[in-house]
Parts: structure tokens; C-alpha cells; sequence
């Protein structure tokens, strides 16, 4: 069998950018078993002093999140986060709109600043920019950042937080160009109370970092004219502006799924040249950077959801069981996120637990990894360092909404600190192996450490509770070293990542 070839040539010094350890963060809200059986179980044999599960805890830590986006999502533009605060016996359930479910609100902002603590992870909040104000939004960084002294950090310590959260990411509001959002808002009128709330909300804590909301996906017949709007109010009070995508693949068209990542490589690409339209229109020397807050693979279960019955507590709504295609689509959404990792500094794979997630739990029962959980692993402990601009030749392909498709996604990354550089590379091609010579010259002796690779001969493979390791990655990928070249053949419809240890 002839393999077809692709080549690599990758430089120390042709940097793309320092990658932000926050580009592999991920997005826990109040919808479905994301929290109440995902990561609360007060009664479960793995439940700690707090209710939280430990057997979640430990793949979430094995993970390494940097940070978590909470509560919402849509269920943060019908939220008073007041309900989720004091004593839990005296909190009341409410209708939560967004998803038809009745909140028990038994997990709130305190509780969930301590399980972040327990995850090691950092807390990105979003504000309720749908139904509620600028007082409540300055309210609730006071309650969690002021150290004491006022009438809502001491509020905060009789709740039993005695130190400050120190949240220090924050989101103004949630998909506000929606029709589907509570408060829904036109491009201007949602710029101005944006605007004015980061004003107050910096005044309380000039140290925090904010997100204004873009659009939310790339099919709005909005964007990107939203975001130009929007940042002609904010640009200059605000941090980033926010993408979200979801990709599908309902007519079973693989190649044409596979190159759904081009989408988002253009996605981000429009965003950036908006982002620096305004800065140009308003002479500034600011360059807005993004956060890619919600992206996955997401469709599996949309039939499920419409018929599950409404006013339920936390039914199982939006639980994909991922195929092993699905997870080389995350990994080429991955490799895309890095490189654009000089304008994409956070990124929130949606959603961390049971909804849309690499985790799933039973309830009462065992936790198990789906497909995706693998390449956002290997992406999280191997991808931390400096991106640098790949050049790749590799043969291509024309689907039915893209052409020029390369077989080859890939990207490197320098982690000088540990003296490594990793390849992170997908084969698209579903039917053959592709054979990768890559040149790394400037890095001199290199030896392998390891070759990792997801593959299975069934594209709609995927992990179950019963199966929980039907597909998962080996080490025993092809891959030599001579001086700093390295020959690798990667598998058919493969998702690689060679480790190298410069000498």
C-alpha cells in the first residue's frame, strides 16, 4: 500500500504565541445532571463533607482545568445569585426558564468557589446581564471580593467564607443577541448597560478581568455587525469578547464533519479583524483579545431532550455519547485554538460534566471518560508552553461545504521550561494512513519520549458506562527520531501527539 506523505518544518524562533494556560478551560451550568449528579451528590458513597463527588474530582484534577465558566450559559440570564447564597434550608426553588427544570439551588456561589478550590481550578462568573442590573452585578463582586467591611463582604463571611473568592474573570451576561434569552438585547442596547456594568463592577475591584458577548455562533444573521456594535461601547472597559460553536454531523457526512474546524479557524479570524476594525476606528492602543467560551461537538442528543418532560430537577438533558469521530473533530477544534493562541487567550470546552462533557457519572454509581476526554488531556498537560507556526504541506480534499481540506492538521509546541516539544497532529483521512516527516533544525537532538495515538477502526465507536474503555489512546505509535528530524506514520483517522525531549 502506497501512504500518502505530508511534511512539517517547525522553528523555535517563528512563534505564534505564550499559550495561556486558560485556553483549556471548561463550563459547568446549572442545566441538566451538570451539577446535581455530576458534581454534587450529597448521598453518593464517593460524596465528601461538602457533597461533592471525589471520583468526579479526581478526572476533573487529572485534567488539569484552568477555569471554570459558571453558573450560565442561558440559565445565567434568569438567575438571582442571591438565591444560591446562606443557609441551604432556607433557599427556595424557582422555575428555571432557560431549560424548563425546577432549581433546588442547593449549590451556589459559595459552594462553588469551594469545589473550584477542591479542583484546583480557577472560577470564571457570569453575570446576569438578562434580567437583572448593574447594582446586582457590582453587588456580587463586592460579596466576593471585597475582604470585609461592607454591608455584602460581611454578608459573605457570616455565610461562612471568611476570605475573599477573588474571582477574577468575569462574563457580562450570556448570548444576548439570542431571541432564546431571557432579556434579549439589540447589539446596542446590550453595549450600553455592558459598558456601564463593567465601569461599576471595575470600580469595586479595579483588578478583574472582563468578557463583553459576541455573537453567539458565526451564524447570526447578526454578526459580526454585534460585535462591532458592541465594542464601539466597551472596547475600552472591557478584556475580551466572547465566540461560542457547536459542531453536528446529523447526515453522517464524515470528511465534510472532520473540516468543520476551517469553520471555526475563519470564525475567529472575522472576530479578530472586527475586534481590530474598532480599534483602529477609535484609535487605540488596546488589542482586545478573545475567549472562545463554549465550544464542542453537540447533537447527539437533541431528539432525547425534546422529549423529556419539563419542571423536572436535574433530568439527564444534553448527554452526547461521544464517537471516536467525534474526539479527532475536538482535537482539530484543539489544534485550531492554539493556533490562534496570540488573540485566543481562554477557551471553555461546554460542558466539563453529564452535559455535553468529557465526564459522565451514574448516579449513585461509577464516572467514566467519553472519546473527547482524551485529546482535551492530552492537549491540557501537553499543549502548555509557546505555540509556533507550523509549516505543512499534506494532501488534500474537497468536502461539500469546504475545500482544500488538509489530511494534516497539526501544530507544535515549545515547553521550554520542561525541555519538550510536542506535535499535536489529526489525520483526517478516514480510509488510509498518512505518513509525517517533520523538521525541527533549530531545536538540534531530540529524542522521543512518547507516541500517543486515538484511533478505532469504527468511526461511531464510543465509551459507555458498560464500555467505558471501549476507545481510548495507546503509546505505540510509529514514530522515529534522527537528530531532529522525525518520521511518524499516523493511523487512519487518528488523533496523535508526539512527545519530544530536546538533548
Amino acid at each position: 500500500m502506497t501512504v500518502a506523505q505530508s511534511t512539517m518544518i517547525v522553528d523555535k524562533h517563528f512563534v505564534i504565541s505564550r499559550i495561556d494556560d486558560r485556553l483549556y478551560g471548561s463550563f459547568i451550568e446549572h442545566l441538566g445532571r451538570a451539577v446535581y449528579g455530576g458534581i454534587y451528590e450529597p448521598d453518593h458513597p464517593e460524596a465528601d463533607d461538602q457533597g461533592f463527588r471525589r471520583d468526579v474530582l479526581e478526572l476533573v484534577r487529572e485534567l488539569r482545568v484552568p477555569i471554570v465558566r459558571y453558573p450560565g450559559g442561558n440559565f445565567v440570564s434568569g438567575y438571582d445569585w442571591k438565591d444560591g447564597i446562606g443557609p441551604k434550608e432556607s433557599r427556595k426553588r424557582t422555575l428555571e426558564l432557560a431549560w424548563r427544570t425546577i432549581e433546588t439551588n442547593q449549590v451556589g456561589l459559595n459552594e462553588f468557589a469551594e469545589w473550584a478550590k477542591r479542583a484546583r481550578t480557577q472560577v470564571m462568573w457570569a453575570v446576569n446581564l438578562g434580567t437583572q442590573s448593574v447594582d446586582d452585578a457590582r453587588h456580587i463582586v463586592e460579596y466576593c471580593n471585597h475582604p470585609s467591611g461592607t454591608y455584602w463582604s460581611d454578608l459573605r463571611k457570616q455565610h461562612g467564607a471568611a476570605e475573599p473568592h477573588n474571582i477574577k474573570t468575569w462574563c457580562l451576561g450570556n448570548e444576548m443577541d439570542g431571541h432564546w434569552q431571557i432579556g434579549h438585547k439589540t447589539a446596542a442596547e446590550y453595549g450600553r448597560i455592558a459598558c456601564e456594568t463593567a465601569k461599576a463592577m471595575k470600580w469595586v475591584d479595579p483588578s478583574i478581568e472582563l468578557v463583553a458577548c459576541g455573537s453567539s455562533s458565526s451564524a447570526m444573521a447578526t454578526f459580526p455587525e454585534w460585535e462591532s456594535t458592541v465594542l464601539d461601547h466597551t472596547y475600552e472597559h472591557v478584556d475580551y469578547i466572547s465566540l461560542h460553536t457547536y459542531y453536528g454531523n446529523r447526515d453522517g457526512d464524515t470528511p465534510n464533519f472532520l473540516a468543520r474546524s476551517l469553520d471555526m479557524d475563519r470564525f475567529i479570524g472575522t472576530v479578530a479583524a472586527t475586534c481590530d476594525y474598532v480599534k483602529a476606528k477609535k484609535r487605540s492602543k488596546k488589542t482586545m483579545m478573545l475567549s472562545f467560551d463554549e465550544w464542542n461537538v453537540w447533537y447527539h442528543s437533541n431528539e432525547a431532550d425534546r422529549r423529556l418532560q419539563p419542571w423536572q430537577i436535574a433530568p439527564p438533558q444534553l448527554e452526547d455519547i461521544y464517537t471516536h469521530e467525534d474526539a479527532l473533530l475536538v482535537g482539530c477544534m484543539l489544534i485550531t485554538l492554539m493556533k490562534h493562541s496570540d488573540r485566543v487567550k481562554m477557551a471553555c470546552l461546554a460542558q466539563l460534566v453529564n452535559v455535553i462533557a468529557p465526564i459522565m457519572t451514574v448516579n449513585g454509581g461509577g464516572v467514566w471518560r467519553q472519546t473527547i476526554y482524551y485529546p482535551y488531556l492530552h492537549a491540557s498537560l501537553y499543549g502548555r508552553g509557546t505555540a509556533l507556526v507550523p509549516i505543512i504541506r499534506s494532501p488534500r480534499y474537497d468536502s461539500k461545504d469546504f475545500t482544500d481540506v488538509p489530511y494534516l492538521e497539526a501544530i507544535a509546541v515549545h515547553n521550554e521550561e520542561q525541555g519538550e516539544v510536542t506535535l499535536f497532529a489529526v489525520n483526517r483521512d478516514t480510509a488510509n494512513p498518512l505518513a509525517l516527516e517533520a523538521d525541527l533544525r533549530s531545536f538540534g537532538e531530540l529524542r522521543l519520549i512518547e507516541h500517543l495515538v486515538l484511533e478505532h477502526d469504527d468511526l461511531k465507536a464510543r465509551n459507555t458506562a458498560e464500555r467505558p474503555d471501549a476507545v481510548t489512546p495507546h503509546n505505540r505509535g510509529r514514530s522515529t527520531v534522527s537528530g531532529s528530524q522525525v518520521s511518524a506514520v499516523l493511523p487512519k483517522a487518528s488523533w496523535n501527539v508526539i512527545r519530544l525531549k530536546l538533548l
